[in-house]
């Protein structure tokens, strides 16, 4: 992966997309730290849909709660309570 200061990428955007769409994610500093990194899309695509859906997005799908496979509870064994 290339790294590339801000200023460059602003004033060669068009050079680094085509570097990212040629080579894979090109990383973009701001005052020599990571700032930000650019990837192709077809790259995005895949770890979007690799990646679990979020609390929000599983509430809010037309799957809903019912369908989230749980997996069933361990049998630990219980501490009796304190007699006091």
């Amino acid at each position: 992966m290339k790294s590339w200061p801000v200023q460059d990428a602003k004033a060669r955007f068009s050079e680094l997309l085509e570097t990212c769409q040629r080579e894979g994610p090109q990383i973009v500093t701001k005052r020599g730290h990571d700032a930000a990194v650019l990837v192709p899309m077809e790259q995005w695509e895949q770890i979007q849909h690799t990646r679990p859906p979020t609390l929000k997005e599983v509430l809010l799908s037309d799957r809903g709660p019912r369908d989230l496979v749980i997996p069933p509870r361990g049998r630990l064994r219980r501490r009796a309570p304190p007699k006091f």
